[in-house]
């Protein structure tokens, strides 16, 4: 995607570096988050992730004076210096390249790419049409060394001066924190400053720390007159080994490589989906959102769907399920893993159920292949536990109840993809028998009777409950919990889109002909917004039209309205169902799909699709600018959609 005269434009770009790390910023090369840097490695991937080249400013030097290349924002507000008024175009393919237009005539090309598997970013600029006029390229660059939700501060601890190798200027900040090497094919000169209170507006607007100071040892400085110039930072002992190339050659080389890989990925979304797959131990899994997520249960079998088993990446697929076929614990498997420390955290009622879905659908894809083996009898095997270990009861008051629904929950404890939580007050609790954790009881039972036909019995009696107990004719949808609070026959009867899960989105749908339709209608009429489906339809108690402010009152309004885009997904194959999955009903979903703001791929994060967005207009995206799940339905969209 290519982006003409961007010098304001704030979208972000992101390169992932299938560890858990990343590079990321903005078009206009202004640093909004402190998440925005050039090397953010993964320690312990998919975790410890850490900040350690923060940026940089580049100056070019002609016969008409110095010209800069970037800019900053300091605060309380002040722009220096004005590079990103010389910001002719930016695209990021095959990976971000900005081009900026020099006042006496020519460009200077920018890249910035990180190779897949390594801790490493590459950096290269580049003169065109300028004649003898450039004399100097002038590239500073900024260091922390900090935990990458955190900020750095001006300190006597940091260590500017680098030891000089055959390969490069390499640093050791602090002690623990991973060295830096820096390669290059220019001259470096030790000029160690402070550049002090670097502002970040997206942690200002989000009431979070916004400043912070930056360590900048010296500058490298290179004579674009004989070729291009060429930065290369790694994190040392993080990733591949670089082969022991001129700065130059080794870019060439990694390029090549990356360029290779990449135009095997037929399209920019397929591209994007795979920054989600990363590397844990010796499997992998996803990570659910970038800059600040790590790898959750309940996000991963959400995206893995149209991340793997739709664009036929199954032996990805394969070691996610494998890996997390171990971690099953009194029938759950973990929601969360966390940044530090390796005690996975149990508290989702979904992620489970989620994962057996995906075994049987992934099973189904992969056909009666021999190789699978073991491997097929431990996927089943964790299924089994998973179902009996829910069947029977298991933590936080998650069992199959007399009905054959399932219950769920305890005061204090969120279970549900709805699990915001500010102190001890959680926004949404849905105790009680949520209707999209029935819609999900049910089809993990039905799909898994194929392989186990003993749970046969038991997804019967949940089907019949399902169909007389959510059914609400005077609103004309489902009840999004009955016996709310395990109070028998109390419910909540608020218009949520978490009732299209028993239309849509599973492979088992479970309301047909008019009730779906009507479901449909509502959902369309009430929640659907240009962004996707909010998380609570307007006029309802507690809506909340945006999500703004500091974190109170944004996990307050997280899933009281704030629009998510991955429930399209539901919503769009729910339509589908109802029309009947004609090819003319997947054409009127196509079109409407494309009549949203969904179908662009100039989001806020380019090529991915955010997190959520306000209920309100303009539907401005909030929270993660590139979000797996996000990303994933739209993919399993696509396939669902094919004419």
């Amino acid at each position: 995607m290519t982006l003409a005269v961007p010098s304001q434009n704030r979208s972000e770009w992101l390169e992932a570096d299938g560890l858990g790390g990343f590079a990321s910023g903005t078009v206009c090369g202004v640093r909004t988050r402190v998440y925005h840097a050039l090397l953010l490695a993964a320690t312990t991937p998919p975790a410890g992730r850490m900040v350690l080249v923060n940026g940089f400013d580049a100056e070019l030097e002609t016969g008409r004076g110095p010209w800069a290349l970037s800019t900053q924002r300091y605060a309380p507000g002040v722009d220096a210096p004005d590079g990103a008024s010389r910001l002719e175009s930016f695209t990021t393919e095959p990976w971000p390249t900005s081009i900026f237009a020099l006042p006496e005539g020519g460009q200077i090309v920018q890249e910035i790419f990180v190779p897949r598997d390594r801790a490493v970013v590459v950096l290269r600029w580049r003169a065109v049409n300028v004649g003898g006029a450039v004399k100097q390229l002038r590239v500073r660059p900024f260091f922390s060394g900090r935990d990458f939700h955190g900020t750095h501060h001006e300190n006597p601890a940091f260590a500017f001066a680098p030891e000089s190798t055959a390969a490069g200027q390499l640093w050791h900040f602090y002690p623990g924190v991973p060295s830096v090497l820096a390669r290059s094919n220019g001259a470096y000169q030790h000029e160690p400053e402070w550049y002090r209170n670097f502002l970040y507006d997206e942690e200002l607007e989000r009431g979070l720390p916004a400043t912070e100071d930056l360590a900048a040892p010296g500058r490298f400085v290179f004579d674009l007159a004989n070729g291009p110039a060429v930065l290369i930072f790694s994190a040392e002992g993080l990733g591949a080994t670089l082969p022991a190339l001129p700065a130059e050659a080794l870019a060439d080389q990694l390029a090549e490589g990356e360029r290779v890989r990449r135009a095997a990925l037929t399209s920019p979304r397929r591209r994007a989906a795979e920054a989600y797959l990363v590397k844990r131990g010796k499997g992998l899994t996803i990570i659910a959102g970038y800059p600040w997520f790590g790898d959750w249960g309940r996000d991963t079998f959400i995206s893995m769907r149209g991340l793997c088993l739709a664009t036929g990446r199954l032996e990805e697929a394969r070691q996610i399920l494998a890996a997390w076929a171990a971690t099953v614990s009194q029938g759950m498997l973990p929601n969360r893993f966390p940044d530090t420390g390796d005690q996975p955290e149990y508290n989702s009622v979904d992620a489970s159920l989620w994962y057996v879905i995906v075994v049987v659908e992934f099973l189904a894809a992969v056909g009666n292949d021999p190789k699978l083996g073991a491997e097929k009898a431990a996927l089943l095997g964790a299924v089994e536990a998973i179902l009996t270990g829910y069947f029977h009861g298991t933590r936080y008051g998650i069992r199959a109840d007399e009905d054959g629904l399932l219950a769920c929950g305890v005061p204090g404890v969120q279970l549900t993809w709805m699990d915001a939580k500010i102190g001890d007050w959680v926004v949404t609790p849905r105790i009680g028998k949520p209707v999209e954790v029935q819609a999900l009881w049910l089809n993990a039972l039905g799909l898994a009777s194929r392989h186990l036909p003993g749970w046969t019995a038991a997804y019967e009696e949940g089907c019949a409950s399902f169909d007389q107990r959510f059914w609400n004719e005077s609103r004309g949808c489902l009840y999004d919990v009955v016996d709310v609070d395990h109070r028998p026959g109390v419910v909540d009867d608020r218009v949520r889109p978490n009732q299209l899960f028993a239309v849509g989105g599973l492979p088992l749908a479970f309301f047909q002909g008019e009730r779906a339709a009507r479901v449909v209608q509502l959902a369309q009429d009430c929640l659907w917004t240009p962004m996707g489906p909010r998380s609570l339809a307007p006029g309802e108690k507690d809506y909340a039209p945006y999500y703004r402010g500091d974190q109170l009152h944004r996990d307050g309004a997280y899933h009281q309205g704030t629009v998510w885009p991955w429930l399209t997904g539901a919503f769009l194959e729910a339509m589908v169902r109802v029309r009947g999955g004609t090819p003319e009903a997947r054409a009127q979903a196509r079109d409407f799909l494309r009549a949203s703001q969904l179908g662009r791929l100039d989001l806020p994060g380019l090529n991915h699709v955010p997190e959520i967005a306000d209920a309100e207009p303009p539907h401005t995206a909030r929270g993660c600018p590139f979000q797996a799940w996000s990303l994933g339905e739209l993919l399993r969209l696509e396939r669902i959609l094919e004419p």
